[in-house]
Parts: C-alpha cells; sequence; structure tokens
C-alpha cells in the first residue's frame, strides 16, 4: 500500500498503537489528538480508503491525485486542502517538479506525495523530537510540511546560481560559443516555468497568513509567516537570475559590437592607407606621353618618397586615436 507513515498522536507524542488505514470512518478525537498520514503516489483504490476514513471531498482527493495541480487553497467544510509543488534538480540543471497534497482538518493530517522524491520521514522524526511543537496540533504540522517543501527550493537555486556565475564570468572574457548560448536560453526558459509553477506558492501562503481558515488557529499564522517569507525570498533570487541572464546576453552582444567596431576601424584605417598607392599608381598607368617627372631621373624615387611620406602619416594619425 502506498501509506508510508500512519500515527496518531497524544500530547505531542507518538502514540505506541499507530492507527492503520482502514477505509471505514473514525469518530472524532480529543483535543490534543491527532492522526498523520502520509501516502506516495497512491491508486484510486488506496486513496478512496484514506477517503473514507477520513471524510474528505471527492474533488479534492481528484485533485491530489492530478500532479499537475496549481498550488492552492480550498476550503470544504471544516477542512482545508492545500496544494504545493515541489522542485529537485536531475541530470544537471534540468527541474523535476512534484506535487504535495496536504488535507487538514480539526484532528488529522493526511498528506499526498506525487512525483516528489522527498520523503517526510526525517521531517517526522524531526518533529516528534519535539512533542512541544507537536502538541500544537496539525496545523503546526501542515506549517512544517509546507516549510520543509519551499526549504527544498534552496539547493535548486544553489547549483543553479552557481552555473549563472560561470557563465557571466565567461561572458566577460569572450563572446559565447553556440553551446553556451543555447545554454543560456534553456535556463531562461527552466526559470521562467519555475516562475509559473512555484510562484503561487507565495500566494497560497500569503492566505494562509492574512485570511480566516478553519482548521488553522490565529496564533499559528505567524509560523505560516515565516514560510511566506521563505517563499518571497526563493523568488526574488529567482528573478534576480533571470535579469542575470538577460544581462549576460546583452554584455556579450555589447562586448561583440565593440569587437566588431574595432575591427572595422582596422580595416578602414588600411583601406586608407592603401588608398595612397593605389590612386598614384592609376595615374601614372594611364600611358599619358605628358606627365610631370614622367621622363626624370628623380621621378620614380620621388613618387616612391611621396606614397611612404603620406601612407607613414596616416599610419601614425590612426594610431593615434587608437584605430590601429
Amino acid at each position: 500500500m502506498a501509506i508510508i507513515a500512519s500515527r496518531r498522536y497524544a500530547s505531542g507524542k507518538a502514540s505506541p498503537e499507530n492507527q492503520p488505514v482502514t477505509g471505514t470512518p473514525r469518530d472524532e478525537l480529543p483535543p490534543h489528538v491527532f492522526d498523520w498520514v502520509g501516502l506516495a503516489d497512491p491508486t484510486g483504490e488506496e486513496m478512496d480508503l484514506v477517503r473514507r476514513q477520513f471524510g474528505l471531498h471527492p474533488l479534492a482527493v481528484e485533485d491530489a491525485l492530478t500532479p499537475t495541480q496549481m498550488p492552492k487553497v480550498e476550503i470544504y467544510g471544516h477542512q482545508l486542502f492545500i496544494v504545493a509543488r515541489t522542485a529537485a534538480l536531475i541530470e544537471g540543471e534540468n527541474i523535476a517538479y512534484g506535487q504535495t497534497a496536504i488535507f487538514l482538518g480539526r484532528d488529522f493530517v493526511v498528506t499526498v506525495r506525487m512525483g516528489s522524491t522527498r520523503a517526510h520521514t526525517a521531517l517526522r522524526d524531526r518533529l516528534e523530537s519535539h512533542a512541544e511543537r507537536l502538541i500544537e496540533g496539525p496545523d503546526y504540522v501542515a506549517h512544517a510540511i509546507l516549510d520543509f517543501i519551499v526549504d527544498g527550493y534552496e539547493p535548486v537555486l544553489d547549483r543553479l546560481e552557481d552555473g549563472v556565475q560561470s557563465l557571466e564570468e565567461r561572458a566577460i572574457d569572450t563572446f559565447p560559443e553556440p553551446s553556451t548560448i543555447r545554454r543560456i536560453f534553456r535556463l531562461r526558459r527552466s526559470f521562467r516555468k519555475f516562475t509559473r509553477i512555484v510562484g503561487p506558492m507565495e500566494e497560497v501562503c500569503e492566505r494562509l497568513v492574512t485570511t480566516e481558515l478553519p482548521t488553522i488557529d490565529p496564533a499559528a499564522r505567524v509560523w505560516f509567516r515565516d514560510v511566506l517569507d521563505h517563499v518571497r525570498r526563493t523568488m526574488t533570487r529567482m528573478s534576480m537570475l533571470r535579469e542575470t541572464l538577460a544581462s549576460i546576453v546583452e554584455t556579450a552582444a555589447l562586448l561583440e559590437q565593440h569587437r566588431q567596431g574595432d575591427m572595422t576601424r582596422q580595416l578602414a584605417a588600411y583601406a586608407a592607407i592603401l588608398a595612397v598607392p593605389t590612386a598614384i599608381a592609376g595615374i601614372y598607368g594611364m600611358n599619358f606621353d605628358y606627365m610631370p617627372e614622367l621622363h626624370s631621373k628623380w621621378g620614380y624615387p620621388a613618387v616612391w618618397a611621396v606614397i611612404i611620406a603620406i601612407c607613414g602619416g596616416l599610419f601614425l594619425r590612426f594610431r593615434k586615436i587608437g584605430w590601429l
């Protein structure tokens, strides 16, 4: 079965008698007692058992089994349904997205992971070592799960940031190769997709902080505010990375234009220098009998002296203004 863990907590401590999911409705639990059930990639039949056990809304169950939902918060009677998106790097700089759905009731938390490789085992162990936190109830567990998901964005951004910085340093030295340009545009597409998929998490957390919702105690909103801050920092970093990639392209284009301008000025300078002997040779190549210095003993050396003087003057001038 896809149930990874199913535990009952009383006064913040795990009950020695874990409550398995039987698929039959259960009685409401007394205060400070709640169940936490975690599922990973369940089938429809497995999810139906959990639905009957906790009285989950069919529409919410359908959304939980659809791994392409956008982050959202929905109210179903006295229950709250939250969808969060996970992100992890695979094969270099490719980002794989998953989904975690949270069913939150007065005395239960049900999590459904679809396509997410980050299990909640470590999170559950950490929470169980702090009974004073678990005693606050299911809403604190929901906060801890969202915080766990948002913290998972940091390694993704760290790796991408390293790649962007290396691209930025190389772009300053030389014009990017075609493979580098393709990598830049792949990263830009990845960043746009990350913003589109993960961006709504900010709206979800903001609603959990500012809106009165069932099963969430007003005193617990401060915990969700911390998650909101993490999401905002994540989106700010992503926005900065997107701007950096755009600036890399612009900087490379400016450097290439400058390089081409230098080459154009050099070619123009040499063309101007070569134009002098070409013009003079063209004049003396017109086969006229009566031309200055045509029959003079010093005519030939004089013409070469004029050519060298003019070309040398042009060369020094172009060197002075930085064209050569």
